[in-house]
């Protein structure tokens, strides 16, 4: 009778090796681009989320602006390979990536979308931007926060309290970071009270399904500190804004910022 072989230690790493093939489940693939582009200058992508793709009016929206975001780079990177060669032959092409996301939907009719871009132009460190889209399923197009207000005057009266409110939010939040220094009229002389320079804002999600908590305004890195401290997400909620609300649209406005979304905000 042959003599059973011994499990050397080879034989033991092969066996666990093809357990854990058996067990596990496979990685999932990286997703693919929706729309890309690669070439020496650049290397540049855009990608829509599943809730995104699931609204055929949405997403073709979202894909028309950022197949003109990416033609716009890669024009840019073209242009500037010829005027220094050396750099892309040493260091590769530039490097740029848009994610549209939803980040809430309100009432089964507003959807608050992000835009992440990311972009490497080969300087001291790559860079990032954040902008939103609030998108009226209504209506099938963009729309602004504007008709949720009684008034959005320059300087006015909603605005001026939205301002005071983010800063408040700010400081709050640049203290829990330790950034204190960083909480001054300098850093924030690009906030003013009118609707393209309050800041890029969403809809919050709120503990009340269907509604929403309030309003977040999202700044990028060098938007309102030094490029260390990152993105700030900053949540103002729909009480303090109560009385600035029409009355149609303050009925989507209920509950309060669910703890979870507090935490996945928060850099």
């Amino acid at each position: 009778m042959r003599a059973a072989r011994s499990m050397t230690p080879a034989r033991i790493m092969g066996l666990a090796g093809l357990l854990a093939c058996l067990c596990l489940p496979a990685r999932a693939a990286d997703p693919k681009p929706d729309a890309t582009i690669k070439n020496p200058s650049i290397e540049a992508s855009v990608y829509l989320d599943d809730k995104i793709k699931a609204d055929s009016a949405l997403a073709a929206d979202c894909l028309t602006e950022g197949k003109k975001w990416i033609d716009k780079q890669a024009a840019e990177a073209a242009a500037d390979r010829k005027q220094e060669p050396d750099l892309f032959r040493e260091r590769g092409g530039y490097s740029f990536e848009r994610k549209y996301s939803v980040r809430s939907v309100v009432d089964d009719r507003y959807v608050s979308v992000l835009r992440d871009d990311y972009m490497n132009t080969l300087g001291a460190h790559p860079n990032s931007d954040v902008n939103t889209i609030l998108w009226d399923t209504a209506e099938k197009k963009r729309i602004s926060i504007r008709p949720f207000f009684t008034e959005t005057a320059d300087n006015g009266p909603t605005l001026a309290a939205m301002r005071k409110a983010v800063i408040a939010a700010l400081n709050a939040e640049k203290k829990r970071r330790d950034a204190g220094e960083t909480a001054t009229a300098q850093w924030y002389k690009e906030l003013k009270p009118t609707l393209l320079k309050i800041g890029a804002v969403t809809l919050a999600p709120s503990t009340e399904a269907g509604k929403s908590s309030g309003l977040t305004f999202h700044y990028p890195p060098y938007a309102v500190g030094p490029y260390a401290e990152g993105q700030y997400v900053i949540f103002v909620p729909w009480e303090t804004l109560k009385p600035y609300l029409t009355p149609e649209r303050a009925k989507i406005f209920a509950g309060a910022r669910p703890k979870a979304d507090a935490d996945d905000q928060q850099q």
